[in-house]
């Protein structure tokens, strides 16, 4: 960094990469949103309704986005200046007070706040060395190792349900790369988007059902247990063989889907969290 004439180092130099913080931060909120907003959605948070929650509506979801905002900024201004995992956890853990704060003690985004921040910190770095690759690949590769061996919260609901039924959840994603993303949920996009050229919500529902489908999600499990998340993948698997998004009636076979797993009580917000990150690589990845 240049010094300036009293000694001191420049903040100029840092100004460019401040400037793709604050877009990635806005990114990264606008992708909260879009989540939020997708309809549709099994068991899940809209402005439509609750879906199977009694704790937490549309507007706790907003007042807890907004509170991230400022975070995604941070995390993605230390993964441009390189910091460890241990910096980017306590960052992590601060947006989860932050975000507690916002919604009176409501877990909304703790699982975005852990993998959107990975891949803002991923984006941050890549543009401060240029380093080549996904950003999935680049969370795999600076942090993957310390992700999967790092501290566990004992009193979450993803790591009690890790526990008991062996699921990698969150964890296991962030450090092997996001493949759930990168694999299912942009392929599901880009098939949609042909399918439904113009309409911005086909591709999203698209995308969860097919996440829905195949990925073990820990929020399913720990409300359902196995039968409930393979009941879950089941639900999901039907839409998916009655041709998805692709059906003229689409959008009242998916809200079915949704009145079903309300009335069982299931919400699968690991695959909430997934979408709402392949909404963000989405529009910063050319092959996405």
């Amino acid at each position: 960094m240049p010094a300036t004439r009293t000694g001191q180092p420049s903040r100029d130099a840092d100004a460019p990469l401040r400037r793709v913080a604050e877009a990635l931060a806005g990114q990264a909120h606008g992708a909260l949103l879009a989540e939020l907003h997708t309809w549709p959605k099994p068991g899940l948070v809209s402005p439509v309704d609750s879906g199977s929650h009694h704790d937490m509506d549309c507007a706790t979801f907003e007042a807890s986005a907004a509170s991230l905002h400022g975070y995604f900024f941070d995390i993605a201004m230390a993964g441009a200046r390189d910091k460890d995992m241990r910096e980017l956890r306590l960052l992590g853990m601060a947006a989860e007070r932050a975000m507690m704060a916002a919604t009176g003690g409501v877990n909304t985004h703790r699982g975005a706040i852990f993998g959107m921040g990975l891949l803002c910190a991923a984006a941050g770095y890549r543009a401060a060395t240029g380093e080549p690759g996904t950003l999935g690949q680049l969370v795999a590769r600076r942090w993957g190792r310390d992700i999967a061996g790092g501290p566990r919260p004992a009193d979450s609901n993803g790591m009690s349900v890790q526990r008991r039924y062996g699921a990698g959840g969150a964890r296991a994603e962030a450090a092997t790369g996001f493949p759930s993303v990168y694999r299912i949920a942009l392929p599901a996009m880009r098939r949609a988007r042909i399918w439904r050229p113009g309409d911005a919500q086909a591709p999203a529902v698209q995308a969860l059902f097919a996440l829905i489908a195949r990925v073990q999600d820990t929020n399913l499990l720990h409300r359902g247990g196995p039968e409930g998340m393979n009941w879950a993948r089941d639900s999901a698997r039907g839409f998916l063989a009655r041709g998805g998004v692709r059906r003229a009636a689409w959008r009242h076979d998916a809200a079915a889907v949704h009145r079903r797993f309300v009335a069982r009580g299931l919400s699968p917000g690991g695959c909430a969290d997934l979408l709402a990150m392949a909404l963000f690589l989405r529009d910063l990845e050319a092959h996405a």
